[in-house]
């Protein structure tokens, strides 16, 4: 009986709903299951082995670890696919966790699971979402000054986000320097911090994810995106081929064929958002003035050359897809990058 238990459960902030089916499809109760820890151990201590399936979410992550060390089977739905209950006109918890548990019965892969990473990975990518975290908040302050000083009939110079305290503090007009002054001192408080945040990032990347060396050797690549490329796919050997990596990040475009109509779409934007744009941001380099010759670049010019509207972006983007290709490549083999690897065999 134990080993054909399921269990839906729609998870919640302060408390979450839990439907258990038999192994029949029966209903056997419905809970209110609280937010905690120990609320959701003692619940789930009853149903040891069963299958539970819930949602991807903000407290998916833990909730599924703390199960899985209980010795039960976790599914986490993806959101973006499970539509017959995002797009319902009777939407209530009890439902979604009584469809994600019938769902889940019937054919776990419906769901199209998700695999959390594990805690240490977790804690890991925290140290790069606050510092993009930061760095979006630096941006914030340095446009709040720009357009105060404009409002007063003047314009600050151009220059970098990081010496902009440094360089513009003296060129404010008396009239707003104590307006001002306080945001003055935070983006410099917010530059030291940053500066410490790239030092612990760079310290991570070689002390406990030497792989990320390997990823570092594409021009554009740097430590940060190295290392969230590699906590965010945790394990290289969950994909059989590296062209499954642009799906994946929702590299690739969306597709709608019908008969002789096949539509030309933007890409998927699935996986990992945070990702998917310093894949970009690398791109944009590799595409730059400052970009280096390489097969990745002749490949997005050749695009952007057809000409077209967005040309240029969709260039960006096939070199997003392709870098995420290279990057799990070098990952795998641990070679040497060769920027121009095959040129030779077809000149031959």
């Amino acid at each position: 009986m134990k080993n054909t238990i399921t269990i839906g459960i729609d998870l919640g902030d302060k408390f979450h709903i839990a439907v258990v089916f038999d192994g029949e499809g029966n209903e056997l109760e419905t809970a209110q299951v609280t937010n905690t820890k120990a609320g959701v151990s003692k619940f789930f201590q009853r149903y040891k082995h069963a299958r539970v399936a819930m949602e991807a979410g903000t407290h998916s992550p833990w909730i599924s670890r703390l199960l899985g060390e209980m010795g039960l089977t976790v599914y986490v739905g993806n959101p973006r696919k499970l539509r017959l209950i995002w797009d319902s006109v009777d939407k209530s918890d009890a439902r979604d966790a009584r469809i994600l548990g019938m769902v889940c019965r019937i054919e776990p892969r419906l769901l199209h699971p998700l695999k959390h990473r594990n805690s240490q990975a977790q804690a890991d990518l925290s140290s790069i979402k606050s510092r993009d975290m930061l760095v979006k908040s630096r941006t914030q302050l340095i446009n709040h000054i720009r357009g105060l000083v404009k409002t007063n009939g003047e314009r600050l110079p151009k220059c970098s986000t990081a010496s902009f305290a440094k360089k513009c503090e003296p060129l404010v007009p008396p009239e707003l320097r104590s307006a001002l002054d306080a945001v003055f001192q935070t983006l410099f408080h917010l530059n030291e911090q940053i500066k410490a945040l790239d030092l612990q990032i760079e310290q991570l990347s070689m002390e406990r994810y030497p792989e990320t060396q390997y990823l570092r050797q594409v021009a554009g690549v740097g430590p940060i995106t190295a290392l969230c490329f590699v906590l965010t796919l945790e394990d290289p050997a969950r994909f059989a081929k590296s062209r499954q990596v642009g799906p994946f990040l929702g590299l690739t475009p969306r597709r709608d064929q019908s008969g002789d109509t096949d539509k030309q779409l933007p890409i998927t934007k699935a996986g990992n958002t945070y990702l998917r744009q310093l894949l970009v941001g690398s791109a944009q380099y590799i595409m730059g003035p400052f970009g280096p010759e390489s097969n990745l670049r002749l490949h997005g010019m050749s695009i952007a050359a057809r000409g077209g509207k967005n040309a240029k972006k969709r260039a960006v983007v096939a070199v997003a897809r392709k870098l995420s290709v290279l990057l799990h490549r070098l990952w795998v083999t641990q070679d040497k990058y060769q920027p121009f690897y095959g040129m030779n065999k077809k000149a031959a």
